[in-house]
């Protein structure tokens, strides 16, 4: 069943003729329904939706066009609808009449929580479908890189965070217990005044263990019985709590992987550059129509090799396809991230990075050493064996090491130890030698000089998202509505992009796509 429209009046005919009169024929938005067909679109955001449930909602494709021109201009929820509402390119296109009432600006928030990232994932993958569908996007090469993004918060210090999540606890808990809660808050307000005068360091031992008392309370409100006579949304608030309230007090057990913030606990401190508090948000770019077929969202402190795969599983299972190559910088140089992309049984693509340069040492290598089909024994090559190892740091090799007897009297002393004062050699036999050697080896080609040329187009896209329509800095909290506003922009990007390779006053579509594509190749 169609959704039906809600107060929303769409445009007349005599509306539409004098429009385009007056509309440039170049402008974007008279070009960009011709390269996007929203109507696609309607569907999946329709999914959303409880069908012929409750009120009639807005119509859905008249939502997303709002989010567009939002992200597109760089405007707020009340500035995009101000301007749709003199602007009448946009009025055009989103196809409501002159007499039709605009949405509260308060209901692109309703859509957003309505629809969600999972929903726009499906509407991102369907305009790269349609890119597909015209031949410009190739699966030839991938360029992947991330950027970062700053979190919407205040950080608070250490002492804050434990008051905002205390108060955060004390209000999930306040419909099970009031009287208690209304106990712990005096609590709470006593040991405020009682401390203000000692130091930080006395001040959040003692925050800590009172988080901690009311945290051990708060374990046992669920087993209580009168915790399921309470609505669903309240027993979700005391759940969402209790783990931060946990999290929070693990990190101050020494844990690394630190809470930030009360308000978006999905934040975390990490460096790209510097240091700085929010996400990274990680991205696939084909290299031929510099169309953006993937994008992800991680913490500040997330992994951004390994997310390599997933974000070319993430594409190839939604439209089918097989990445031939993938580019990456630095951050792809990870032997279980090499193995992990090129294993004949997975993902299997050829990968282009770029490895870190080292001044090799004028003795024997880690190559020249041969170790046994067990990996506990290594021989160097004097013909001395030994089974003296320890794992590394990582735990992704063995480092063996020769004692000191096998050195000293060694022909080939000079040539193996590093220094002359040296009194024996270790060695280190990495898991995934064979996947350094072969980056090492490709690195020193032709095409792989070729394909590094090519990927700053994406270091380019990371500019356009940045620059033209502020990537850089989160306009919500939480990873899921991060990456949310993510896929919105990169959809926003693609059109442009669309636009510029589809549309032309004075050439056809399909004539300006190859003539294009084959100046890229």
């Amino acid at each position: 069943m169609m959704l039906q429209s809600h107060e929303l009046i769409p445009m007349t005919d005599a509306e539409r003729r004098v429009w385009e009169q007056v509309i440039p024929v170049e402008h974007y938005l008279r070009r960009l329904p011709t390269a996007v067909d929203f109507e696609r679109f309607r569907p999946l955001l329709e999914s959303s939706y409880a069908g012929d449930f409750g009120r009639p909602p807005l119509d859905v494709v008249v939502m997303l066009k709002l989010e567009v021109l939002e992200r597109h201009y760089n405007l707020s929820d009340r500035g995009v609808m101000d301007s749709s509402a003199l602007n009448i390119a946009c009025r055009w296109f989103l196809g409501l009449s002159l007499t039709s009432p605009l949405p509260h600006n308060t209901s692109m928030t309703y859509f957003r929580t309505r629809v969600g990232a999972s929903t726009m994932q499906k509407v991102f993958d369907e305009l790269v479908a349609q890119a597909r569908s015209l031949g410009l996007v190739k699966d030839r090469l991938r360029l992947k890189d991330a950027t970062h993004i700053i979190a919407n918060i205040a950080v608070p210090s250490t002492l804050r965070l434990l008051a905002e999540v205390r108060q955060q606890l004390l209000e999930a808990l306040q419909p099970f217990a009031a009287e208690r809660v209304a106990q712990e808050r005096e609590h709470a307000e006593a040991l405020h005044r009682d401390t203000q005068d000692l130091k930080e360091e006395e001040q959040l031992v003692q925050r800590v263990t009172h988080l901690r008392a009311i945290v051990a309370w708060a374990d046992v409100v669920p087993e209580q019985e009168a915790f399921a006579q309470h609505s669903s949304k309240a027993q979700e608030q005391l759940h969402s709590a209790l783990t931060l309230a946990h999290k929070v007090l693990a990190d101050r057990d020494g844990s690394g992987d630190k809470t930030v913030s009360a308000h978006d606990p999905d934040a975390r401190t990490g460096k790209h550059g510097h240091f700085y508090t929010g996400y990274l948000f990680d991205m696939l770019v084909d290299a031929d129509s510099a169309i953006i077929t993937a994008v992800n969202v991680l913490p500040a402190n997330g992994d951004e090799g390994a997310d390599a795969a997933l974000l070319l599983a993430q594409e190839q299972e939604a439209h089918g396809n097989k990445v031939d190559a993938v580019s990456i910088d630095g951050a792809g140089y990870r032997g279980d991230v090499l193995r992990e992309l090129t294993d004949p049984a997975g993902l299997n693509v050829e990968v282009f990075v770029p490895p870190p340069e080292r001044i090799p040492l004028p003795v024997f290598d880690a190559s020249q050493f041969t170790l046994s089909d067990d990996g506990t024994t290594l021989t160097c090559p004097a013909g001395q064996t030994t089974t003296q190892w320890q794992p590394n740091r990582h735990d992704t090799g063995r480092r063996f090491r020769f004692a000191k007897k096998q050195c000293a009297d060694c022909p080939l002393r000079s040539q193996c130890l590093p220094k002359p004062d040296a009194k024996s050699r270790q060695v280190m036999k990495n898991d995934y030698e064979a996947e350094y050697a072969a980056a090492q080896a490709k690195a020193r080609t032709a095409e792989h000089a070729k394909v590094r040329h090519e990927h700053p187009r994406v270091e380019r896209k990371f500019a356009e998202l940045v620059c033209r329509h502020d990537l850089r800095h989160a306009r919500y909290r939480r990873r899921p509505r991060v990456l949310y506003q993510g896929l919105v922009t990169s959809m926003v990007v693609n059109m442009k992009r669309l636009v510029r390779l589809l549309c032309s006053a004075t050439a056809t579509a399909v004539g300006i796509v190859r003539a294009e594509l084959e100046g890229i190749q």
